[in-house]
């Protein structure tokens, strides 16, 4: 996952009118809350209670007299570090600690009690299905509501996920997430929908098209998956030439399921994801690409240059580290200048472009960085994270976690709110828990790192217009032998 805190606002105390400082708390991309420095200073006194104090990075410290602007900045960018820092613990992040302070403070951002809802969530074809929630319900919760509504097998609930999916302008859908644990699907909906038309979709989570085998013989999941096989295939996202568009169409007709999803495993970029159209510096500078990402790999199809219509392909395997940052003004004007379009483009614009590097093995003792500037810098990196998750998940004989394995305890997490009150328990404290041991472990898989300075030029300090953290190395690549090469 990608925390960041790209910026911060002020607030007025209640009553008093004293002024104190809100840190603006982003994860993979999206705004998910607003935290004091002395809410986040308690939550670091709770993690040092559970886990000890060298298990933990520095915490910056109080002071005694209001900060300076340029004191502001620095404990923003400490606080940021610390968020980054523990966020890759597995121990910490799967936590009841760590899962309550960022669930609750979702809740208080958005001033949300809970009361009974109702909330629709959608398959790949539009199909609607709405489930009586809690508002403030977490994601693992809804997400087992939802496959409980529709009689998916437990085996397979978590074959699946929760995804937060945008209507563009063209009409198109794009998926702009999964939602994570320790968010309430139905707030981060709501704040979403505040910025355009979104939806909730339930589709696979998973990357190795074998693992379909899991499912194709029960037929909830089966039905699930040629759901998604007919939308990415009518979508374009599929490659299909007429014979086997032929051999589809005749498949549908009979409805033979199961036999038109092992045609169309057998189809290019089946069970990948597509991004909209980006840029790169492979095979050469603002080389233009529609990148493809599925079964550990991601694929570059080239758009433009005396190389448009061939392909790059990436194994994730072969990936030593990647790293995100966001490019300032002057140099994401010049990307969309080089692209075509016109370089006076907004600030607001322009700040959505980032910079995904990946450092690469192009041949045996030879790493290379290939760079991608999009806006969908984040979701591609997540889609890289998901598939070393599997290909660790493979190699440790573990298994895709079920509804079981979840910590369903009662156990009590104190949370300080902004006024400076501690709430006994995390509003959900039934459902909040600890992700299964059959999770896959991230804390020495861990391969991505992020530090989004994407604040307005006004808030931003002369010294920040870009900015990366340190890579964590890919586990999988340590795999590496010369007959992968």
């Amino acid at each position: 996952m990608h925390f960041s805190i790209p910026d911060t606002q002020e607030f007025q105390q209640d009553g008093s009118g004293s002024k104190f400082t809100g840190y603006n708390i982003n994860v993979n991309g999206v705004f998910h809350c607003v935290v004091r420095y002395k809410q986040l200073h308690n939550f670091h006194e709770q993690l040092t209670k559970e886990f000890g104090q060298d298990k933990l990075p520095p915490f910056p410290p109080k002071k005694l007299f209001s900060l300076s602007s340029q004191e502001l900045e620095e404990r923003r960018i400490h606080l940021e570090k610390y968020i980054q820092i523990i966020s890759q613990d597995y121990k910490i992040q799967n936590s009841q600690i760590f899962t309550g302070f960022f669930l609750n403070a979702q809740h208080e951002t958005q001033s949300a009690p809970g009361e009974n809802v109702s909330l629709d969530v959608f398959l790949m074809n539009g199909h609607k299905i709405t489930v009586n929630i809690v508002s403030t319900d977490q994601t693992d919760v809804v997400h087992e509501a939802v496959c409980s509504s529709i009689s998916l097998n437990d085996d397979y609930v978590y074959y699946f996920g929760l995804f937060l999916v945008r209507k563009e302008s063209t009409g198109d859908n794009s998926i702009v997430r999964k939602l994570q644990d320790f968010e309430s699907p139905y707030l981060s909906l709501k704040a979403a929908n505040a910025q355009g038309v979104h939806r909730l979709v339930l589709r696979k989570s998973y990357w190795d098209p074998s693992l379909d085998d899991d499912l194709i013989e029960d037929r909830v999941a089966m039905n699930l998956l040629y759901v998604q096989a007919t939308s990415d295939i009518d979508r374009g996202w599929v490659v299909v030439d007429k014979e086997h568009h032929r051999r589809l169409t005749a498949l549908q007709q009979k409805n033979s399921k199961k036999e038109f999803l092992r045609l169309a495993r057998t189809l290019k970029f089946y069970s990948h994801l597509q991004f909209k159209p980006c840029t790169t510096d492979y095979p050469a500078a603002n080389t233009e690409v529609i990148i493809h990402a599925g079964n550990k790999q991601i694929t570059f199809h080239i758009m433009n240059g005396e190389n448009k219509g061939k392909e790059g392909v990436f194994q994730v395997t072969r990936m030593r580290c990647w790293r995100i940052t966001s490019l300032n003004e002057d140099v994401a004007a010049k990307v969309t200048a080089a692209n075509g379009a016109s370089s006076s483009s907004s600030s607001s614009d322009t700040s959505k472009h980032m910079e995904l590097a990946i450092e690469y093995l192009m041949a045996k003792d030879s790493l290379k960085w290939v760079t991608i500037v999009t806006e969908q810098a984040i979701l591609i990196s997540m889609c890289l994270q998901g598939m070393v998750d599997e290909l660790m998940m493979k190699k440790s004989g573990r298994r895709i976690r079920r509804p079981q394995d979840r910590d369903k305890s009662n156990q009590s997490v104190s949370f300080m709110k902004r006024d400076g009150t501690i709430s006994g328990e995390i509003e959900e404290d039934e459902t909040v828990g600890h992700k299964a041991m059959e999770s896959v472990k991230r804390l020495s898989d861990k391969i991505t790192s992020l530090n989004i300075m994407g604040k307005p030029k006004s808030q931003r300090s002369s010294s920040s217009s870009s900015h990366t953290e340190p890579n964590p190395s890919n586990s999988s690549f340590g795999g590496i032998g010369d007959e992968d090469l």
